[in-house]
C-alpha cells in the first residue's frame, strides 16, 4: 500500500457561546484604507459597546496592521486566510463604515455556517452604507442567508432590538409591506402594450452591451450571467480596456480641445490648478476629452447599444478618471464625435448610454429606460447613483426624509439645474485617483423621477421600481450634505414616495439606484408602469415599492 503525505489541517479555535466575531472588509487601495480607518474605528467601538451591552463579547477576526496603519481586510487572499482561521460556526458581524470590495469577504462568508450580520453606520462621511448594500446584494445573488442592520450611533431602539434578536435567534427580519408584486397591479393597457412590444423588439432585433473588462471593485452583484441576459435579446461584447487606452492615445489634441471648447461654450466650468498631484490640470482634462472620443468610436466599432467603463480599478495607473467621460456620454446634448475618417457624426443627437463601474444590472436598466422614455417622449437621460446616505432637511424647507444619491461618474448635465451651465468639473480625490481627472458635478434639478434596480436572486433577474421627487434644498443645506459626503461629485436630493429609510434599506439589493426624470408626476407614473411591463415581458419578477405621489397604492 503506497504511503502519501497527508496534509495536516488545523482546526480553528472555537468561539464561545457568548462571543461574536467581527470583521471589516476594506478597499483594495492602501491610501483609501488608511484615510478611512479612523471613522471605521469609531464605528467599531460604538458597535462593540452595543454588543457588550447585550451581554456578548466581541472578538476581532483579524488584527490591526501596524505596518499598514489600518485594520481592514485588504484583498481576497487576505480574506480567505482570515476565514480559514476562524470558527465556521460562530456568529459573525461584518462591520462597514467605508466603501469595501465585497470579494475580500464574500468567498469566506459563502462557506461560513454560523449566523451572518452585516452592519453599517448611518453616515455620509465614507460610503459605508454603499459598501454594505453591495455586500448584501452579493450575498443575495449567491443565495447566502444573512441579516442586516444600520444605525447612526448604535443606541437607537431600532438597532438595539434588532441586534438582540440576531444575537438570540441568529436572524433579524424587516417589514417589506411597502413591496407589491406587479402581478397584483392592474397596469393600464397602453403602458402594458408598449412594455410588451419593446420587450418583443429587443428579443427580435437584439442589443449589444459593451463592457470594458467585466467585474469591477469587487461587485459580484454587478455581473449578470449570460444565460439570464441572452434570452432577453441582450448580448455582451467583452472589450479590453487596453483598447480604450490605445484608442485614447490615437486622438489628436485638436479634437480633444474642440470637445472642451464645446462644453465651455455651453457654460461648463473647470476648476483647475497647477499641481497634478492635487489639482485638476489642463492636461488631465485634455486626456479625458480624448477618452470620450475614443469611447464613442469604440462603441460605434462594435455596434454597441450601451457601454460600461470599468472605472476605478481599470485604468487608474494609465489615465485620468473616466467620470467626465461617462457624464458626457449619457447626455443627448453632448460634444459631437466624428468617425476616424471624418465622414460621419457618431450617434448624432443621441446619448451613448453608459453604465458606471460596469454594473451590468444598471446597464440593462439604462437600456430599458432609454427605450421606454424615447417611445413615450420623456427625457432619455438616465444614470445610476450610489445610495450614499440620507438625513432630514436641517433647514426645515422639506418636511420629508431626503436621500442623498451621489455618484462620481455617469450623471448627465441634463439632470442638473442649469444643464451644462450648472455643471462644473473638480479633481477626483487623490486617495482614489493618482492620475487625477475631473468629475462632472452639479445639483440635480427639481422634478419627478422613476427609480429602479435590477438584481439577481434565486437564479432569476428581478426588478424593483418606485417613484420619487427630486427636491430643491437651500444652498446651505446642499453644501452641508456635500461636505459630509464627497463634494466633488454630482448630488441628487430625493424623497421616495411611500418608502421610508428603514424600508428602503431592508429591501434594496444594490449599492446603486437607477434614476430618470419624467415631465410630470402623471407621466412618471406611466413611464414606471411601462418599464415594469417591459421587464415582466422580458421574464423578470417585478415589484413596485412604495406608493404614488399622493400616497395611494398602485
Amino acid at each position: 500500500m503506497p504511503k502519501y503525505e497527508i496534509p495536516k489541517i488545523s482546526k480553528p479555535p472555537k468561539v464561545g457561546k457568548k462571543q461574536v466575531l467581527l470583521a471589516a472588509s476594506g478597499d483594495l487601495r492602501l491610501s483609501a484604507n488608511q484615510c478611512c480607518w479612523e471613522k471605521q474605528k469609531e464605528m467599531e467601538d460604538a458597535l462593540t459597546a452595543a454588543v457588550e451591552a447585550a451581554g456578548y463579547e466581541v472578538v476581532r477576526a483579524h488584527p490591526y496592521k501596524e505596518n499598514e496603519k489600518h485594520g481592514f481586510i485588504g484583498s481576497q487572499k487576505e480574506g480567505l486566510d482570515v476565514f480559514s482561521r476562524i470558527d465556521p460556526n460562530a456568529k459573525i458581524i461584518i462591520a462597514e463604515a467605508v466603501w469595501q470590495y465585497s470579494h475580500h469577504v464574500l468567498p469566506g462568508l459563502l462557506a461560513h455556517k454560523g449566523p451572518i450580520l452585516t452592519v453599517a453606520n448611518w453616515s455620509g462621511t465614507w460610503p459605508g452604507l454603499v459598501g454594505m448594500l453591495n455586500l448584501n446584494a452579493g450575498l443575495t445573488k449567491a443565495g447566502k442567508k444573512f441579516s442586516t442592520l444600520w444605525s447612526e450611533d448604535f443606541t437607537d431602539e431600532f438597532f438595539v432590538e434588532g441586534l438582540e434578536k440576531w444575537l438570540d435567534k441568529g436572524e433579524v427580519k424587516h417589514s417589506l409591506k411597502h413591496v407589491t408584486p406587479l402581478k397584483k397591479v392592474k397596469v393600464p393597457s397602453a403602458e402594458a402594450k408598449l412594455g410588451a412590444a419593446l420587450a418583443d423588439q429587443l428579443r427580435q432585433e437584439r442589443a449589444i452591451m459593451g463592457i470594458f473588462d467585466e467585474g469591477c471593485m469587487g461587485m459580484y452583484n454587478a455581473i449578470i450571467q449570460d444565460e439570464l441576459l441572452n434570452p432577453m435579446g441582450v448580448f455582451k461584447e467583452r472589450m479590453s480596456q487596453s483598447a480604450l487606452y490605445y484608442e485614447t492615445t490615437q486622438v489628436s489634441d485638436d479634437e480633444a480641445r474642440q470637445v472642451r471648447k464645446w462644453m465651455e461654450d455651453k457654460g461648463m466650468k473647470f476648476v483647475t490648478g497647477p499641481n497634478p498631484a492635487s489639482d485638476l490640470t489642463d492636461e488631465q482634462i485634455l486626456t479625458q476629452c480624448k477618452m470620450y472620443i475614443a469611447a464613442v468610436r469604440l462603441a460605434d466599432d462594435f455596434g454597441c447599444d450601451l457601454i460600461g467603463i470599468q472605472y476605478q480599478q481599470g485604468l487608474k495607473d494609465l489615465l485620468p478618471a473616466s467620470d467626465l467621460v461617462e457624464g458626457m456620454l449619457n447626455n443627448a446634448d453632448r460634444p459631437p464625435v466624428k468617425s476616424r475618417d471624418g465622414h460621419r457624426v457618431l450617434f448624432e443627437g443621441q446619448a451613448v448610454v453608459h453604465f458606471n463601474e460596469v454594473d451590468e444590472c444598471a446597464g440593462l436598466d439604462a437600456l430599458m429606460t432609454n427605450r421606454v422614455h424615447k417611445a413615450m417622449g420623456q427625457p432619455v437621460e438616465t444614470t445610476l447613483h450610489d445610495v450614499r446616505w440620507g438625513d432630514w432637511d436641517r433647514s426645515g424647507t422639506v418636511q420629508d426624509y431626503v436621500w442623498v444619491f451621489l455618484i462620481s461618474g455617469s450623471a448627465p448635465p441634463a439632470h442638473f439645474a442649469g444643464g451644462w451651465a450648472g455643471a462644473s468639473s473638480e479633481r477626483q480625490p487623490a486617495m482614489y485617483f493618482r492620475m487625477g481627472g475631473g468629475s462632472l458635478k452639479g445639483v440635480s434639478k427639481p422634478g419627478e423621477i422613476v427609480w429602479s434596480r435590477i438584481f439577481v436572486e434565486n437564479g432569476k433577474l428581478k426588478m424593483d421600481l418606485g417613484r420619487a421627487e427630486v427636491v430643491e434644498l437651500p444652498a446651505e443645506e446642499t453644501e452641508r450634505r456635500w461636505n459630509l459626503t464627497t463634494p466633488q461629485w454630482p448630488i441628487m436630493s430625493a424623497v421616495t414616495y411611500g418608502v421610508d429609510r428603514d424600508q428602503f434599506m431592508a429591501r434594496h439589493k444594490a449599492n446603486h439606484i437607477q434614476v430618470a426624470y419624467a415631465n410630470s408626476a402623471k407621466e412618471a407614473d406611466a413611464a414606471m408602469l411601462a418599464k415594469a411591463a417591459m421587464a415582466q415581458a422580458m421574464g423578470m419578477d417585478v415589484f413596485l415599492c412604495g406608493t404614488k405621489k399622493n400616497g395611494k397604492a398602485w
